[in-house]
């Protein structure tokens, strides 16, 4: 069965129609609205959500569900997160990863120190960041042939040119 990716989240309703605004996890926010069918959260598993309509409207995306026709059954949807199989993802090139394949692996520096578990990673302004977690979390830029020196998804490590103090 295929794995369920979370793409986005449900958020606040919308005028009185039953439109809620679509927060977006996409690395381009607006990409969202390539991805179909959506699932949406229901227990512990996922349900498909058929989408009427999905606007950009300005700096924010708006979606119009199937049956759902005012505030108060919109309001419903609220907070519950958006998903896609995994295999709607597109291929990557070579050496390009999905945060959620680096997400738990080992992080060790170029001397075989275990420097910890790469627990998430964050954008920043300049670039990507790993938060790396041993007894204490470290922040460690993310940028490949400089810092990064491979990723072994199969042994489950990054070795990293990096020295904890």
């Amino acid at each position: 069965m295929d794995e369920f990716v979370v793409i986005g989240k449900i958020g606040a309703t919308f005028g009185i129609k039953g439109w809620l605004k679509i927060q977006s996890f996409t690395e381009n926010k607006f990409d969202i609205t390539e991805f179909f069918p959506w699932f949406i959260e229901q227990g512990n598993k996922w349900k498909e959500i058929e989408i009427e309509e999905t606007r950009d409207h300005g700096k924010i995306i708006i979606a119009k569900f199937v049956g759902i026709n005012n505030p108060e059954d919109a309001r419903l949807l609220t907070g519950k997160k958006i998903a896609i199989p995994s295999s709607q993802l597109p291929t990557l090139k070579k050496n390009e990863y999905y945060w959620r394949d680096l997400e738990g692996l080992t992080v060790k520096n170029k001397n075989g120190e275990i420097l910890g578990t790469l627990i998430y990673l964050m954008k920043t302004g300049g670039n990507d960041v790993m938060v790396i977690k041993n007894d204490k979390e470290y922040a460690i830029p993310y940028l490949p042939d400089t810092v990064v020196i491979s990723v072994d998804l199969k042994e489950r490590v990054i070795v990293v040119d990096w020295e904890l103090i």
